[in-house]
């Protein structure tokens, strides 16, 4: 994560100091020029995609249960993370989807857990994948 990338999303999204200058970054609890919350989100949601949602039957989520910044992601961090299937049930309302909870967590390249985020994804169930009619 670069600090370019920070400021340029901070400037647009969360315009608080921390995010935005590197003094006020060390000056703050944070310690650096930090990532805000909302970016390291977008940045997971990129990397979900680019790893399992845009080659599946995704159809969206109906929401998150939990989310959680654990430490700060600073300018220079190196980001990679894991997906762990909860649980899983087919939808009573809508029986051609399924619905996968899942867990979510963000590592820097020290190993350490930066983010962690709950919810539930809806994919198309098997049958319903091979004939969509």
């Amino acid at each position: 994560v670069s600090a370019a990338e920070i400021i340029e999303f901070a400037s647009e999204f969360d315009a608080q100091p921390m995010h935005l200058d590197e003094a006020a970054g060390k000056a703050s609890i944070l310690g650096g020029l930090s990532a805000s919350g909302w970016h390291t989100c977008a940045m997971f949601m990129r990397m979900l995609c680019d790893a399992l949602l845009l080659d599946s039957t995704s159809q969206g989520s109906p929401g998150i249960d939990h989310v959680k910044w654990k430490k700060p992601v600073l300018a220079g961090d190196t980001l990679c993370g894991t997906v762990t299937v909860l649980a899983k049930r087919q939808s009573k309302s809508r029986p051609q989807l399924g619905l996968v909870s899942m867990r979510s967590e963000l590592f820097n390249q020290r190993g350490e857990s930066v983010f962690e985020l709950e919810n539930t994804g809806m994919f198309l169930a098997r049958d319903a994948a091979k004939d969509p009619s």
